[in-house]
């Protein structure tokens, strides 16, 4: 069990903090410039360092990296966007947040990744985990920190962060391919209404009414009806896509933010209404305190000071600038 740490606040990193809050509830909200599906630069915002780098095989394992001005290495924060693994970009990093991380001493990444209706699970979630061994690759080309790598996101980039920071390591280490023998391993992530399992069947049992329908899981795992949830193959496929599963004594630190109500479904439900429920926080801050690591649970609406956004940042910025 970690030993608990003060987050020590000061003034510099006040503003830091002030410039960002509104930058980060706005993820999912940048204008997505042209290109093929989306893979273009930001329209606006601080120029990438290194833009539109592959890391992988296909035309969306790209990534953009913009690097910290400084001469230790440093640590990374890698921004993966939501979409239902259906939508969005590496252009939806937002370019306030990218400046900020700058400022402080933190280089940002922003990655694509397959859609699942290119590719199925688990590909989604092994995109995440090769984008971070990729930045681990170039740790000395790139004057990176390899020990401090860490993730967040919202939906479905929020459920891709938690599986790879949750996850055995991926590395291969007698793999020909330099960049699989590097660790997928995070040093802290965040979330905003991520879903800690995509069973459906799980889902239909925390959240209730008719969230487990939602139309993303059915292209998430290839199938074309929810009656195919009870094959054998797909329930292997679905326990296997919940980080939840994966959570064991040794992940890392998380910060979870939710903004739907915190209560039933109404009985007028639609189809996927809840799927961001909090509820999927409260299983794995459970999960957490049982074992007894470090999770954060905060709802946007809880009225506390500082607002959950914000309280989120100053985590990500601690748990990434803390000595070992």
């Amino acid at each position: 069990m970690r030993a608990p740490r003060l987050l020590l606040v000061t003034r510099s990193r006040i503003a830091f903090i002030a410039a960002v809050v509104l930058a980060l509830v706005m993820w999912g909200q940048q204008t997505r410039p042209g290109g093929e599906r989306g893979l273009g630069p930001l329209t606006r915002g601080p120029a990438p360092t290194h833009a539109g780098v592959k890391y992988g095989p296909h035309e969306r394992n790209v990534l953009d990296f913009w690097r910290a001005d400084t001469d230790e290495p440093a640590p990374v924060l890698v921004f993966i966007h939501g979409g239902g693994f259906l939508g969005g970009s590496k252009s939806d990093a937002n370019p306030e947040a990218i400046a900020e991380c700058r400022r402080s001493g933190i280089s940002f990444a922003s990655i694509s990744y397959r859609y699942s209706n290119q590719a199925p699970y688990p590909a989604p979630m092994h995109d995440g985990a090769r984008a971070i061994q990729f930045l681990r690759s170039k740790a000395a080309e790139w004057n990176i920190d390899p020990q401090r790598i860490g993730a967040y996101g919202n939906s479905a980039g929020a459920g891709i962060s938690m599986w790879v920071a949750f996850h055995d390591d991926l590395a291969r280490p007698e793999s020909a391919d330099p960049v699989e023998r590097q660790s997928s391993r995070l040093r802290v992530v965040a979330t905003q209404g991520g879903q800690t399992s995509y069973d459906p069947l799980v889902i239909k049992e925390w959240v209730g009414g008719r969230a487990w329908e939602h139309t993303a899981l059915l292209s998430l795992f290839g199938c074309t009806s929810t009656a195919d949830y009870e094959k054998p193959e797909v329930r292997t496929l679905t326990a296997d896509s919940a980080a939840i599963n994966h959570y064991t004594q040794d992940d890392p630190p998380s910060f979870m933010v939710y903004d739907e109500p915190d209560a039933p479904l109404p009985p007028t439900a639609r189809v996927g209404e809840g799927i961001h429920h909090p509820v999927f926080g409260h299983e794995l801050k459970e999960r957490a305190d049982a074992l007894g690591l470090e999770a954060v649970y905060r709802h946007s609406g809880d009225g506390k000071s500082p607002p959950a956004s914000q309280a989120m940042l100053e985590f990500l910025r601690h748990e990434l600038l803390a000595a070992e």
